[in-house]
């Protein structure tokens, strides 16, 4: 086989996977942010106020982030496993360098490990504990998300880089 046509499978493998990544952190970031409103309010209007309780919210907010997790993740898989290296590699290139992406996933991950630790040390009798740290972390990457869009709403907007078309050489015969 031509190790030419090897190297660009690997690349758009290693591409693939970094695409699937970002995918799926998204997926867990926008599911954790959505679950808990909705269980809840799917709770109140299907069984009642008595019916509801925060240990099992919690479970939902880390069940439905990893749901998300699961589903984006497949389906960025599907788009691009079947998608030209060319337009892997533009694709995995701009998002390494999309700012906005990347505060994004920072505050979502400093969230997710400040309320995993302090939603055990708030609640710790009211929630089974593997709910309390998940469901902890699942809410403070919602909450990470939440602050990264209300800073750039009022003003606070990450800088956006310029990618330009580098020109490769021609091989010396």
């Amino acid at each position: 086989m031509d190790p030419e046509l090897i190297e660009t499978a690997l690349a758009h493998s290693a591409d693939t996977n970094y695409l699937v990544r970002l995918s799926m952190n998204t997926g867990y970031q926008i599911m954790s942010l959505l679950t808990p409103p909705v269980y809840t309010a799917f709770v109140l209007a299907r069984r009642g106020r008595s019916a509801w309780s925060l240990n099992r919210t919690l479970r939902a907010t880390w069940v439905g982030g990893l749901g998300g997790a699961a589903t984006f993740g497949g389906i960025s898989y599907l788009r691009y496993a079947n998608s030209s290296f060319e337009a892997t590699r533009t694709r995995r290139i701009e998002s390494a360098y999309d700012t906005s992406r990347v505060r994004r996933e920072d505050h979502s991950t400093i969230g997710a490990l400040l309320m995993a630790v302090l939603t055990p040390a708030l609640l710790w009798k009211r929630a089974n504990p593997v709910n309390l740290i998940l469901g902890g972390a699942g809410l403070g990457g919602g909450v990470g998300v939440l602050t990264h869009y209300t800073r750039s709403l009022t003003g606070d907007i990450p800088p956006r880089i310029e990618l330009k078309a580098r020109e490769t050489p021609e091989p010396k015969a």
